[in-house]
């Protein structure tokens, strides 16, 4: 199950055990030491601990669509990815990719690259279905093609959908590729017969903790402009890339399948016992990526961290995890900044 943080926060595991809990960023020579700074520097140094994200598979999607304009293809893409933070509570995870210039796209058109994640191929192709046919499809000038050209799983999207021509469909072959033509007021709408799907890995993530929430949102924003910039291949699924609700699974008091994170709320610090946020630390926000394979992910952490870790009032940078028993991958912070 996709979520925002894990049940629990574990500060070592095997490979870290005989290591310190923490290393630091020194902001004024840009250099990551596991050397703990005197106290009067700490304000130099921003606190990385020594864990790891945890993630796990999940199947996923990823939709190239085109349109006469940037403006049309964007305005699909936001569509289709919408309600799809976290498969907690939404129908799918799901996010921008990026811009594909017009010169990489079938139709010579310009393009937005979005991905799709679910538990289950069968969910994935339902989810698929219905945001290329209500989001895509009902878009002025959009088509749909396949960007997974390579993945050995295909799902009939395209097929399906062309029982909305209503009898009046045509299969072509256009582009080097197979499609379906639909008739809409408009003219036609095209989309590719099949879609790649491919196991990929959701959950990866880190924390940003700072002394105050303008910190703390600076931080996460040049996060996500660093990942959208140089990481390719991920999608940051929550609102803007930031998400400030961060969730434990289940409850301790309620019969729900999850709950905010009591232990990295700065409000209940001092309420509750198991606090995880240090007491200098007012604000806490999560940076959620999804990716087609690890590589992509730690990349987009490594390029979220560095941003982040830059910005004065930055205090801690962590990771959420299950201890290792959540999912077979990890991306240790200390391989993101590598500190000496």
């Amino acid at each position: 199950m996709s979520e925002s943080l894990a049940t629990q926060h574990f500060k070592s595991s095997d490979e870290t055990a005989k290591e310190p809990d923490s290393f630091y960023f020194n902001r004024e020579t840009g250099k990551v030491t596991w050397e703990k700074p005197k106290k009067q520097f700490q304000n130099t140094f921003c606190e990385i601990q020594n864990t790891f994200a945890e993630m796990f598979p999940m199947w996923a999607g990823r939709v190239l669509i085109t349109a006469d304009t940037e403006k049309w293809a964007m305005t699909a893409a936001r569509m289709t990815t919408g309600f799809a933070a976290s498969i907690i509570m939404s129908p799918a995870e799901a996010g921008i990719e990026g811009i594909e210039a017009k010169d990489k796209t079938p139709d010579r058109r310009p393009g937005a690259l979005v991905q799709i994640y679910h538990r289950s191929r069968r969910d994935l192709k339902s989810q698929m279905i219905l945001r290329i046919g209500q989001c895509i499809m009902t878009c002025p000038t959009t088509a749909a093609f396949d960007a997974l050209p390579k993945a050995k799983r295909r799902l009939k999207v395209g097929r399906s959908l062309r029982l909305f021509g209503d009898g009046f469909q045509k299969r072509d072959e256009k582009y080097g590729r197979t499609v379906w033509r639909i008739p809409v007021m408009e003219g036609e709408f095209v989309v590719e017969s099949r879609f790649g799907a491919m196991r990929a890995v959701a959950g990866g993530n880190f924390l940003i903790m700072a002394e105050d929430q303008k910190a703390g949102l600076q931080a996460a924003e040049n996060a996500v402009a660093a990942i959208n910039r140089r990481a390719p291949y991920v999608i940051l699924p929550f609102p803007g890339g930031i998400c400030r609700a961060g969730s434990k699974a289940g409850s301790l008091k309620y019969k729900l399948k999850a709950s905010t994170f009591h232990s990295y709320c700065p409000k209940l610090k001092t309420l509750v016992e198991d606090s995880l946020v240090p007491e200098n630390v007012n604000s806490v926000y999560e940076i959620v990526i999804n990716g087609l394979d690890l590589d992509a992910v730690k990349k987009a952490m490594a390029e979220g961290v560095n941003a982040a870790v830059k910005v004065p009032g930055v205090v801690q940078i962590s990771a959420g995890n299950y201890g290792g028993k959540l999912g077979p991958y990890k991306a240790h912070l200390k391989e993101v900044l590598k500190p000496t």
